[in-house]
Order: C-alpha cells, then structure tokens, then sequence
C-alpha cells in the first residue's frame, strides 16, 4: 500500500488517511477478551474484598456499641457501690445496738418501758434499712451452714466440725453484702475443719 510509507506530514497535507481498505472485525480497543476477563475477575475480588471489610467495620461498630451499653448499665447499677459499703457499716452498728437494747430490755431487774420502745424503734429501723436495701438491690448473705466461697466470704477462723461438714461456714462475725449479685463487703466467716487427733 502507497500509504505504508507515507510521512506525517504527507497525510496532513493531502488529507490522506492511513489504513486498511477492508473494516476489520476487531475492535479498536487494545484490549483483548483476556485481558477483559482478568480485569473483571480482579474488580470482583476487590469487591469481594471491600465487602468483608465492611462486614468485619459493621460487627466491630457493633461490638462497641454494645460494650458502651453495657458499661452505662453497670454504672446505673453500681455507681451506688461506695454509698453501699459505708451504709452497711451503718447497718452493722444499728443491729448491734438494737440487739444490746434487746438484751437489757430482757431483763427481769430493769423492765424498764424506755428501753422497751428504744428496742421497739431500733428493731423498725433496721428493718426498714433492710427493706430499703433490698429495694436497690443490696442484698446481705446468710452464708451459715453453705460452702466457703473465696470469692464471697473471708475466713477468719477454723472451728472443730460438730455435726457440720468440713468446708462450711460454722460462723459469721461480720455480714457480707452483694449489690445486684456483685459482692461489695466479704462476709468475715468461721470454716469447719476435722477436728484433729
């Protein structure tokens, strides 16, 4: 073909254009049908890519989502936790008073009435205190005669197992509370042990 060898120059200034006499059948396009494929394939796995990203992004949020409601819900709950630990020491020494007043007023040579109504008033009041501890959910454990829990109750003595088995509570010099199930103040417990030869 005469065109083959024409210079760019020649073809701006004659206008001719260069190139096959006969349209082909193939596109214009560099691109192959191939290479087409492969390109695909790769969009697809980008996608496929992205779209697990997402997914892992959306669980994570998820998951954050819910350990910050969870977190405000423990602390609706238990931010009244400290309040609770110096309560119940008010509370010990209500039910102790209450059962000093008891046993004076028990008397035969003192029947005194005054002590009678201090006795009658402390007893309302504890139970009262107790009602309203029991309305927030702050509970007192009654751990006498259960298994010894390290996780609940803290041994402060051994005492001889009569009649008990070894690894009770025999005794309690001071009350544990828990708070919604959550032990805010260890209960001073005496464990059974056998008793030895």
């Amino acid at each position: 073909s005469p065109c083959a060898f024409s210079t760019a120059a020649q073809q701006r200034s004659t206008g001719d254009e260069c190139g096959p006499e006969e349209p082909s059948e193939e596109p214009k396009h560099p691109l192959s049908e191939c290479a087409l494929e492969h390109k695909a394939i790769k969009l697809e796995e980008q996608v496929r890519d992205l779209t697990e990203r997402y997914r892992r992004a959306l669980a994570d949020s998820e998951n954050v989502r819910r350990r910050t409601q969870k977190f405000v819900e423990d602390a609706k709950l238990f931010g009244i936790q400290s309040f609770c630990r110096d309560l119940v020491e008010v509370a010990d020494i209500l039910e102790k008073t209450a059962e000093s007043a008891a046993g004076h007023a028990e008397e035969p040579s003192d029947p005194s009435p005054t002590l009678k109504k201090i006795y009658e008033g402390l007893s309302l009041i504890e139970a009262k205190l107790q009602s309203v501890f029991a309305k927030h959910g702050l509970q007192k454990m009654n751990p006498v005669g259960g298994r010894y829990d390290p996780y609940d109750h803290e041994i402060i003595c051994h005492v001889p197992a009569e009649g008990m088995q070894p690894g009770t509570v025999a005794l309690v010099t001071q009350d544990g509370y828990k708070l919604h199930g959550r032990t805010i103040r260890h209960a001073l417990v005496g464990v059974a042990v056998e008793a030895q030869e």
